[in-house]
């Protein structure tokens, strides 16, 4: 099996449940979006929903995706950035717990934090303060990190540091490495959408994007979306939310149908997509198989609040996964 290394923002969820889009309006987070926050705006958006029901989980998209794999049997390493501190102690004792092979950086600076809001409608919205995760720099990146995987997989996140996603990517080809980039969210693809073109154009070999996030990149529907990505990548996956998802590889053509579920926060739906469709991908199963992978876990994840699968829920899945392969 291929082995997958990821690199992305080390942070901890505070999900939480409001109750209608009120708080949203008052802090000017636009919904359904990720917004990055300075360390006073998220302690004001703490404090101005604390009397909601919340709970914590380590999380960052490409780190969801990691775990989720991990959690599969998959060979795993991350590269991060967290604070020295209990948040991040938190934090790479969940992933090390899950056996993801871990690289990461101690900063001075606090661990990151993402407060994830959640409407009644499922919607999530996050204000995100990057903390210690923005201090992951290019010339922390070493190439013996890389030599051991043979995918990276990228959180658009990243596009930030257009410096580190490049020497990132660069050290992957050198290592004979696929790359993988998930867009991360669509206000993120619209203000950095040229050095988005550049990298998928000179680096991504697989691209996954929900239906926002396709239109902030090609300017069109779904289908014609993804039409337009296969043209600059081997492997294109649109998202459809209740619909599904599309996988294009040439002139192969796929439609996932979704799980049928009860869906009660979308948060990590995206993330643990990937984490199904790499677990197949990386042990070469056709894409219809990788796409019914990935529908199985973005199923399962959105029946709960927050990004990540309980424990006790990954014995079934790995019974599940494993009579469809």
């Amino acid at each position: 099996m291929k082995k997958v290394l990821g690199i992305g923002n080390a942070l901890v969820d505070v999900m939480t449940q409001i109750d209608d889009d009120r708080i949203l309006q008052e802090f000017g987070l636009p919904k359904g979006s990720m917004s990055l926050v300075d360390s006073q705006k998220s302690a004001d958006v703490k404090k101005g929903t604390q009397n909601f029901r919340r709970n914590m989980t380590s999380g960052g998209s490409a780190a969801n995706t990691i775990h989720g794999l991990a959690m599969l049997d998959a060979e795993t390493g991350f590269i991060g950035s967290i604070g020295k501190d209990e948040t991040g102690d938190f934090f790479e004792n969940d992933l090390k717990k899950a056996g993801v092979n871990t690289f990461l950086f101690r900063r001075s600076t606090v661990t990151g934090t993402a407060v994830a809001l959640v409407t009644p409608d499922t919607q999530r919205t996050f204000a995100t303060h990057l903390g210690a995760a923005v201090e992951l720099g290019a010339e922390d990146l070493l190439g013996e990190y890389f030599q051991p995987y043979n995918i990276l997989y990228l959180e658009g996140y990243l596009i930030n540091d257009k410096s580190l996603v490049e020497k990132a990517c660069n050290l992957a080809k050198e290592n004979n490495m696929e790359v993988a980039l998930d867009l991360a969210s669509y206000n993120v693809v619209q203000a950095k959408i040229e050095d988005f073109r550049d990298i998928v154009g000179k680096y991504v070999d697989i691209i996954f994007a929900n239906e926002e996030e396709a239109k902030a990149f090609t300017g069109l529907d779904p289908q014609r979306a993804l039409d337009r990505l296969a043209g600059e990548c081997r492997i294109a996956i649109v998202k459809t939310g209740k619909d599904g998802s599309l996988v294009r590889r040439a002139e192969e053509l796929i439609r996932i149908n979704p799980m049928p579920v009860e869906c009660r926060d979308t948060t990590g739906a995206g993330d643990l997509y990937a984490a199904g469709f790499l677990y197949g991908y990386a042990q070469d199963l056709p894409l219809d198989v990788c796409g019914a992978l990935g529908s199985i876990l973005a199923g399962n994840v959105i029946e709960l609040i927050g990004a990540r699968i309980p424990e006790n829920k990954w014995q079934g899945l790995r019974k599940q996964i494993q009579s469809i392969i």
